[in-house]
């Protein structure tokens, strides 16, 4: 008899215990948009669903130009975005939280095992055209140069500032590079698709080279091109490619090429990552130390978008380093989904993910007084 009571009183615990952790109201998030941050999203899936919170989401990955026309119809829940989204057709109710951040890297398929340096004039000549072989005087001097190696002081993963907010460094190492380049054409691959990507790659180009890629950035590489992307120079060689995914393989499969796309798609298609040089002279590694020394100098306005500084003299930055935005509603008829959508972007920002999940695959931390305006931001959603 004691027996039964209890195993009775084991079973009636049991199924309270289920019923208490189960949320009221427990909901299924559907989110699409931008690719860049699609690595992440994925993986804190899991972590988000065991966190707690009871929530459930789905991403579709495809561009940011996909992202933006959902969140104009509300097709699901929640939109990535790689750029600001200023068209007219954005509803009124519609916000940006700053929500994942990660290099832009230029990738390339050279058979050497060294490291290839470029700085923003470089880089703007290769992928203008104007630049067409790897053994250029331009790129020959770009890799036979000294330069200082900066590495940032770190705490759990995350860089430690100074009163002021700035990084601080740990070692700056006086290095040296000597690479000999081949005498092979240059095969441009680029993102013919609309991508937040391609817009963040075009306004660095235009803005840290402007004398060289003289068009303002746009969503769509061709119409940022500076020339006549179709000129019989470029036939075959300057080629595009639809999604992050799309120009990897490309390059993967094309010797003596380039292209530009997420650090971890090197890896899978075989592809080397080019280090940036940046204003301050530094040859710097895409890498969430870089990022985050980058993005710390950029502004934001009331709407959540940020300006970045791509003159920063910020010795260790990364100067192609991006955020990808939540778009989100300040008034969504569902209270019980915008709770959620809610919980959702504040464990993305936490290091549940964007740490413990995230510097594995390439992304860097959102911290410091950007973590706070991102937060900011996220308290709007209701």
């Amino acid at each position: 008899m004691k027996v039964s009571m209890l195993a009775k009183s084991a079973a009636v615990a049991l199924v309270f215990g289920l019923v208490a952790s189960t949320p009221a109201h427990a909901v299924d998030l559907q989110g699409s948009g931008a690719s860049f941050p699609a690595l992440l999203i994925e993986a804190c899936k899991a972590p988000f669903a065991s966190s707690g919170s009871g929530h459930t989401y789905v991403y579709a990955s495809s561009s940011s130009g996909t992202g933006q026309a959902n969140s104009d119809k509300s097709l699901g829940d929640f939109w990535m975005s790689d750029g600001a989204y200023t068209a007219t057709t954005k509803r009124s109710t519609l916000i940006h939280v700053p929500l994942v951040a990660a290099p832009i890297a230029v990738l390339h398929n050279l058979p050497s095992r060294k490291t290839l340096s470029l700085s923003a004039k470089t880089i703007a000549g290769i992928f203008a055209g104007t630049i067409t072989r790897w053994d250029d005087p331009a790129i020959v001097a770009d890799n036979n140069r000294p330069y200082n190696k900066i590495t940032y002081k770190t705490k759990g993963g995350v860089i430690v500032k100074d009163k002021n907010g700035d990084p601080i460094i740990a070692r700056s190492v006086p290095t040296t590079t000597s690479y000999s380049l081949p005498n092979k054409p240059i095969k441009v691959i680029y993102r013919s698709d609309s991508s937040g990507t391609s817009e963040n790659f075009t306004n660095y180009l235009n803005k840290s080279a402007p004398s060289v890629w003289t068009k303002s950035k746009n969503k769509v590489f061709k119409d940022s091109f500076p020339g006549n992307i179709n000129d019989t120079a470029n036939l075959g060689r300057v080629v595009g490619a639809a999604s992050s995914t799309g120009v990897a393989q490309l390059a993967g499969k094309t010797p003596y090429s380039i292209t530009y796309a997420e650090v971890n798609y090197a890896t899978a298609n075989k592809l080397k990552i080019a280090s940036v040089i940046n204003p301050a002279g530094n040859s710097v590694e895409p890498a969430s130390a870089g990022v985050g020394a980058f993005l710390a100098s950029a502004s934001q306005d009331a709407n959540g978008w940020l300006t970045y500084d791509y003159a920063t003299t910020e010795k260790g930055a990364y100067p192609l380093g991006i955020v990808s935005y939540l778009l989100a509603d300040t008034k969504y008829p569902d209270k019980a989904k915008a709770a959620a959508v809610k919980s959702f972007a504040n464990f993305v920002l936490s290091p549940a993910c964007s740490l413990d999940k995230g510097a594995a695959l390439g992304f860097s931390v959102i911290d410091g007084d950007l973590l706070k305006k991102s937060q900011a931001q996220v308290a709007k959603i209701g």
